[in-house]
């Protein structure tokens, strides 16, 4: 190829020749973009899609994940016909087995997820399962579940089809270019150096697979992955063997199988898994495998005979050993980056590239066009890892953790191992003393819940799909913030500073509340696209006229600093920075709050001195306090923000003051349940991006009634023209026994009509609770007490449920105020 061939410059460059590469090319085409240029090292498919094994499953814990995988089967059904390459797509179907209780309950539930998604998912007995394959054995299961509308693909076909598409709409592929360099100015890319010259750009799209941790390096970009060996087997033909065959996924032997020409193919998870111990893979690496390690791979094999014993006498006709990449937390990557303009990644497939390609690459495609996503896809979102997913030990012995997971349980409210502790509060060690068991996020040491070991508790979690054996003392921290005070430490909430001459008038435009209040005033607000939906969900408090304090969830600190820091309108004065650890956070909550931190503070602290709402520097315990009249478990109380250094004075003298009072230590899983009741929404769950504050009933913290200007205000107002039906209920079981995760599926009057976005349990109330949407136009019946009306299915069961739509506890509000 000579430098004359290769383009100067395209409006966009995709690099990377792999099957998401090439989806992104052909979905931008479609869109009717054809100053694209996707540039491939190699050959296309030469990384890991041509070694793929091309199963292609949709279900997921996500309904918007699973919705992009729904897509590529819709795509891959129509792609041949469309573009006149084969693809070898097949929608065969996919079983999955259980072989003892613990997993019969996740399969049910598995299939309670897939109705919720409108996923028809069928349960079937070991016997029928066997009728649809019947090379395996059966005599260990318990059950099986069949998805008819999953199915497996050619990889390097699928991949040729999307190419061939591609071209057909105008994009430009060129093969053999390698990357020598990216070019950022001013904070966005602006081109891509090759070994064949220079490619002017305004937009890049880097899905380089195992190669884009690199590559996004070259611009100073974060891409979290590494290639883990992975390997499987493919068979001579085998008698009874059937091109009808459907997938087959042994979670409980760790391994997954489907047919091809005649044999099968038959790959794993190791609990043991390896590294492609290379950093970064070598450049020259195509359509290459590893060495086999059959070592490695034999009990992954012994298991198998035991599934299908035929296996034993049939003839091996390849041993794939490939690496691929995978991810610290199993999912995959999208999204543009935070730390350069125009940059979007689509990387990190952990093995289910071929499944997700047709999907992933639409949605990038639009979000490199649009700006925005589709729909929302935080799961996948780059912006959910932090700064200590840079550090590649980290990310490495996360993700052979993820990896090892991928056919174990999977748990409610398992938490990662590896890697941990890593970024702890100053009270780490204290709150572990009064026996503290955590979990983890963003990297940040979190109390769950406190054992009494005095009570013979032990301070580890015991994971079960019944109550787990934190049930009882979450109860005890849930009773006393209702009934005397309890301490959180929260050191680990986002903290920024919004700053500047313009302060005021850059944070108006970016949130949906009225922030232009006087120094001293606390306002939670959402922050809003262009579509209305919610992006970031957090409190603002003005501590000057040109100084804010936003406080916003652990999990979302690079989103939402992204999201502000891109929103502020050009030409103002105004910038954020991100101070969480300049802070800790300690939070004070309960009826007995206030004479807590009245006996370690000379500052009035009455209602009509503090009221509920506001922002105050005080002195506590001889400590400089920022201290905020806001709650999120619906009692009294203070969010203490104190200098870290000052952190374990302040516990102290709380801890002091607080025993006579009945003051008891908590947990996050106790705010969860104290906020359940109270009906408040959290950003993930019942609210995100495909909400609009008026849809999810939070459309009193807009300030439409004020002639303020504010992003998302159009679609708002379009929105408030006609009568919005009240959708977001919250629900209770009349069984009380029955435990709610989230995802059970939403029954009215036998008809299916939604998920709940999140469940647990309310001990004020003694009954299990949950929030969801009903989708239907009407949304929510008025007449909602009459009995029977709804129904939730929990583990393919249906289950009673009362509806709801004022909050459980103290619909009033006024513990808060008190």
């Amino acid at each position: 190829m000579t430098a004359s061939s290769l383009p100067g410059s395209a409006k966009i460059v995709v690099i990377g020749g792999g099957i998401v590469g090439c989806s992104v090319a052909y979905h931008l085409g479609a869109m009717g973009h054809s100053d694209v240029l996707l540039i491939e090292r190699d050959r296309l498919t030469s990384g890991s899609t041509w070694h793929a094994a091309g199963l292609v499953g949709q279900l997921r814990t996500s309904a918007n994940i699973t919705q992009l995988l729904g897509y590529s089967v819709a795509l891959y059904r129509r792609l041949e016909a469309e573009t006149g390459q084969a693809t070898g797509w097949k929608m065969n179907g996919g079983l999955r087995l259980a072989c003892n209780a613990d997993r019969w309950t996740e399969v049910k539930r598995q299939a309670t997820t897939a109705r919720s998604f409108g996923l028809e998912m069928q349960l079937l007995t070991p016997k029928e399962a066997q009728d649809l394959w019947p090379l395996m054995r059966v005599d260990d299961l318990v059950g099986a579940a069949f998805l008819p509308t999953d199915g497996q693909a050619s990889p390097s076909d699928i991949t040729a089809a999307l190419a061939r598409g591609a071209r057909m709409k105008g994009v430009t592929i060129r093969e053999g270019v390698a990357v020598t360099g990216i070019a950022v100015e001013g904070g966005r890319v602006v081109a891509v150096e090759t070994d064949q010259g220079r490619i002017g750009c305004e937009k890049l799209v880097i899905c380089a697979g195992q190669w884009s941790r690199a590559l996004g390096a070259m611009a100073g970009v974060n891409v979290p992955l590494v290639p883990v060996q992975h390997q499987y087997l493919v068979t001579e033909p085998i008698a009874g063997v059937t091109a009808s065959l459907p997938t087959l996924r042994d979670p409980d032997r760790l391994t997954y199988w489907k047919e091809e020409v005649g044999g099968l193919v038959m790959g794993g998870y190791e609990p043991n898994p390896k590294l492609w111990d290379v950093d970064p893979p070598p450049a020259d690496f195509a359509f290459r495998l590893l060495d086999n390690d059959f070592d490695h791979f034999e009990p992954i094999m012994t298991a198998a005979l035991g599934r299908v014993p035929t296996l034993e006498s049939a003839g091996i006709r390849q041993f794939i050993n490939g690496p691929e990449s995978f991810t610290p937390d199993g999912n995959f990557i999208l999204g543009e980056a935070p730390e350069v303009k125009n940059i979007f990644v689509g990387a990190g497939f952990n093995a289910f590239g071929i499944a997700s390609g047709g999907g992933a690459g639409m949605a990038l495609a639009e979000w490199v066009v649009k700006g925005a996503p589709p729909f929302d896809l935080w799961p996948v979102d780059i912006r959910r890892f932090g700064r200590h997913h840079r550090d590649l030990s980290f990310i490495r012995a996360r993700t052979l953790e993820a990896y090892a997971r991928h056919y174990t349980m999977a748990w409610p409210f398992e938490e990662a191992e590896a890697g941990r502790p890593l970024r702890r509060s100053p009270l780490y060690d204290r709150l572990k003393t009064e026996g503290a068991v955590f979990g983890e996020k963003l990297g940040f040491e979190r109390a769950n819940w406190f054992a009494d070991r005095e009570a013979g508790e032990e301070p580890h979690d015991r994971y079960s799909y019944a109550r787990g054996n934190w049930f009882a003392a979450v109860g005890r921290e849930h009773k006393a913030a209702r009934e005397a005070a309890v301490l959180f430490d929260q050191s680990s909430f986002a903290k920024f500073e919004f700053t500047g001459r313009d302060a005021e008038a850059a944070l108006s435009f970016i949130a949906a509340n009225d922030v232009a209040r006087p120094v001293g005033h606390l306002v939670y607000t959402q922050m809003l696209n262009d579509a209305g939906g919610i992006e970031c969900d957090l409190t603002v408090s003005r501590l000057a006229e040109d100084r804010y304090f936003i406080v916003t969830g652990t999990g979302f600190a690079t989103h939402d600093l992204d999201w502000i820091t891109r929103s502020i309108p050009e030409g103002l004065n105004a910038r954020v920075a991100d101070v969480t650890s300049a802070y800790a956070t300690l939070v004070l909550m309960g009826p007995e709050a206030r004479r807590i931190l009245s006996a370690i503070s000379r500052d009035d602290l009455s209602s009509a001195a503090f009221p509920f709402g506001r922002a105050r520097f005080i002195q506590a315990g001889g400590c400089p306090v920022l201290a905020l009249r806001v709650t999120y478990v619906g009692e009294l109380g203070f969010e203490l923000h104190v200098p870290t250094e000052f952190a374990l004075t302040l516990f102290e003298a709380l801890m002091e003051a607080g025993r006579p009072l009945g003051l008891r230590l908590a947990g996050y899983r106790a705010i969860e349940s104290l906020r359940l009741e109270k009906g408040y929404r959290a950003w993930g769950a019942e609210i995100g991006p495909d909400h609009s504050p008026l849809v999810a009933g939070l459309g009193a913290f807009a300030k439409l009634r004020k002639d303020i200007p504010f992003r998302g205000r159009a679609a708002l107002e379009e929105q408030a023209a006609a009568p919005l039906p009240r959708l977001l209920a919250g629900f209770t079981t009349v069984d009380p026994e029955i435990v709610l995760l989230g995802r059970e599926t939403i029954y009215r009057d036998g008809e299916r009509v939604g998920w709940l976005a999140s469940g647990g349990f309310g001990y004020t109330i003694g009954k299990p609770i949950g929030y969801g949407y009903v989708r239907r136009a009407a949304g929510v019946d008025r007449d909602f007490v009459l009995s029977g009306r709804y129904a939730l299915e929990v583990a393919g069961e249906r289950v009673a449920a009362e509806v709801h739509l004022d909050p459980l506890y103290d619909p009033q509000g006024t513990k808060i105020r008190a």
